[in-house]
């Protein structure tokens, strides 16, 4: 599966929900005109010469009550996935939680998004509902909220509940939450003539002419179940073959099939299934695990369940979920000693229970697999484009290896909204020490001497990270973060790149930190102004695309004749027949700064071969360095193609 295909799919899906959205005005509009037709639009001598002009301006009042509705909701929903999981009732899981199942959930949650190279997203539990479910909702990765129903946290074992966020991870790598939150707001206006029809129904009085406007109410709520319908069919054509890609992209990533097939499985054999049972599911359907709804075939939103499962798992028997519903009348009580793998609500089937008790521990070894910080590795430009936004098992293996090794007292450090700025600072600051007191007396200067002291001490800790766990340890940070007030923010970013300019050179692992918080501070404070994709084409921004794969060539070679030979390449992948000549950047991060949000801009197919030349270019020489990886994530990051923390070697 590729992600810039994905990409297309997702624009190709806005365009039909567009073109549908506009019939089901046109037959609203429609219907509502013949009503009115037929209750004044005759008159003793024929048609009633003013009918025309009440059906125009009814024309036009409609249109524009439909299309303020659907503004409205899309400007509430501004604020982003969290807006979306509060609206339904769910609690926020703090990143301090002492609840095992909470901590549980935070943990695979955390693992799966520093595999994905994304921001840790907001974390909910619907906590009333003991269906499995799930949904991820926001505009971009950096306002995304996964939200898990008390029924995942109940009755999943830790594999299959890695298998539902993973299934989630992919709706948010792939695009579809942009157009989910976009499609609750077109819902919205078609949906609320109905509303309106019901309410007229509903409260007029009991005067002679009351029955008249009961009729009038009726029949605009009956025209209104025509946005129902067009509605529920919108979300049935667009959802329906994206679970079936989200489930594929759960098991690529987790590299088994018991995991999510467990799950689908279980919503199958127990009684609660994965219907939920608050009454206000109707527009977040088409964003959900399961049919949450219970929709009839030609208006549901998911797959068929045992399609999904065979799927999955082409030996799927439904006899099956017969021997899981007997099985989970049998519960035993479950503790806390088995570890991570289990939910500590209180019971589990016995069967699973005692595999359960005997399961090897799945933390993986650090050792065996973070590289060496001095490690140098070659890279496949093709193996890199198909590692964007689709994470593997060894990418979980290694966001295991990561988030593990990073100290309890970071990580705790890292979720307090007092500090979670001060970590950051921390991993900006020089290892000079006349440089470091420098930048110390700076953050003193613009906060306050505890803010000075509260950095030196995070340094000891930061001061003894691996490469790799730096970038993800500010992803961890990011939730605390994207929560702050913007007026903070925007001082935290400017803080931030005063540390970095404080000796007058930006190391390339400074750059890396600012810009990729940059870029996720910023679409975190403006989600619905992120443009993950664009339209913009190669050609238009040729000279854009010279100086980035120029700097990326410079930073991955020994030699002006290297860098040169590896712009080259790059160039080669991208723009073949309109290469400029070779130039050194001088003033790099102003040309990359400005090249960066142009090339954002770019149709998918434009970025697939932008990373293929990045790619090209700084592993021309046929070695990268853990440094320049992680600039080739970070600027992938820039363009919204999320990179893996360990990219895939050329064979």
């Amino acid at each position: 599966m590729n992600f810039f295909a994905q990409q297309e799919r997702a624009r190709a899906h806005t365009k039909r929900m567009l073109v549908l959205f506009v019939l089901a005005v046109a037959c609203i509009v429609a219907a509502l005109d013949f009503v009115l037709f037929l209750a004044f639009g005759s008159s003793g001598h024929g048609v009633h010469p003013g009918i025309g002009a009440v059906m125009f301006w009814n024309s036009v009042l409609v249109i524009g009550i439909i299309g303020a509705c659907s503004m409205y909701k899309i400007t509430a929903l501004r604020g982003g996935g969290g807006v979306v999981a509060r609206q339904l009732g769910a609690t926020f899981v703090e990143p301090t939680t002492t609840d095992f199942a909470h901590k549980r959930l935070r943990n695979v949650v955390e693992e799966i998004a520093i595999a994905s190279g994304v921001p840790v997203p907001e974390v909910y539990v619907l906590e009333g509902e003991s269906a499995i479910n799930a949904f991820a909702a926001g505009y971009t990765p950096a306002d995304a909220a996964v939200t898990v129903t008390q029924g995942c946290l109940d009755k999943l074992n830790r594999e299959e509940l890695q298998g539902v966020i993973a299934h989630e991870f992919s709706h948010v790598l792939n695009g579809d939450m942009r157009l989910n939150i976009r499609l609750m707001g077109v819902l919205f206006g078609i949906l609320v003539i109905g509303i309106i029809g019901r309410k007229i129904a509903a409260n007029s009085g009991r005067s002679r002419d009351s029955g008249y406007a009961v009729l009038i109410g009726i029949a605009i709520l009956a025209i209104g179940y025509i946005g129902v319908f067009f509605g529920r069919l919108i979300k049935a054509g667009i959802s329906r073959q994206r679970e079936y890609l989200a489930d594929a992209s759960a098991v690529q990533f987790t590299r088994q099939t018991t995991g999510i097939a467990g799950a689908l499985k279980k919503i199958g054999g127990l009684a609660d299934g994965s219907k939920l049972a608050s009454g206000e599911t109707e527009e977040v359907a088409h964003m959900l695990f399961g049919d949450g709804v219970g929709y009839s075939a030609l208006f549901a939103t998911h797959p068929p369940l045992h399609l999904r499962i065979k799927a999955i798992d082409p030996a799927f028997d439904p006899v099956e979920l017969d021997a899981i519903a007997k099985a989970w009348s049998n519960p035993v009580p479950v503790g806390e000693s088995d570890g991570a793998q289990v939910s500590i609500s209180g019971f589990a089937p016995a069967p699973i229970a005692s595999a359960l008790a005997t399961a090897a521990p799945v933390a993986p070894a650090a050792e065996a697999v973070l590289p060496q910080a001095d490690a140098q590795i070659a890279l496949s430009a093709q193996k890199v484009v198909k590692q964007v936004a689709h994470p593997g098992n060894d990418d979980y293996q290694t966001a295991g290896a990561i988030h593990g090794t990073i100290s309890d007292k970071l990580r705790a450090l890292a979720y307090m909204g007092t500090r979670c700025q001060q970590v950051v600072f921390a991993l900006a600051v020089d290892t000079d020490a006349t440089m470091r007191g420098k930048q110390l007396a700076l953050l003193e200067k613009r906060y306050d001497a505890n803010v000075r002291k509260g950095v030196e001490e995070i340094l000891v800790d930061t001061d003894t990270l691996h490469p790799m766990q730096r970038l993800p340890l500010a992803q961890l940070a990011f939730p605390a973060l994207r929560r702050q007030p913007r007026p903070q923010l925007q001082t935290f970013l400017v803080a931030l790149n005063e540390l970095i300019q404080a000796d007058g050179e930006v190391h390339l692992e400074e750059y890396c930190l600012a810009k990729l918080v940059g870029v996720q501070v910023m679409d975190a404070l403006d989600p619905s102004k992120a443009r993950p994709t664009g339209s913009t084409k190669l050609t238009t921004c040729a000279s854009e695309v010279a100086d980035a794969i120029s700097i990326v060539a410079e930073y991955g070679s020994d030699s002006e004749a290297d860098a040169e030979r590896a712009y080259l390449v790059g160039m080669n992948e991208v723009l073949p027949d309109d290469i400029a000549p070779y130039l050194q950047r001088e003033e790099w991060i102003v040309a990359l700064d400005r090249a960066l949000p142009l090339l954002d801009a770019l149709a998918p197919a434009g970025k697939e071969l932008l990373v293929r030349g990045f790619t090209a270019a700084i592993g021309a020489d046929g070695k990268v360095s853990v440094t320049e990886a992680e600039l080739l994530r970070t600027i992938c990051a820039a363009l919204h193609c999320p990179l893996p923390p360990q990219l895939d070697r050329a064979a």
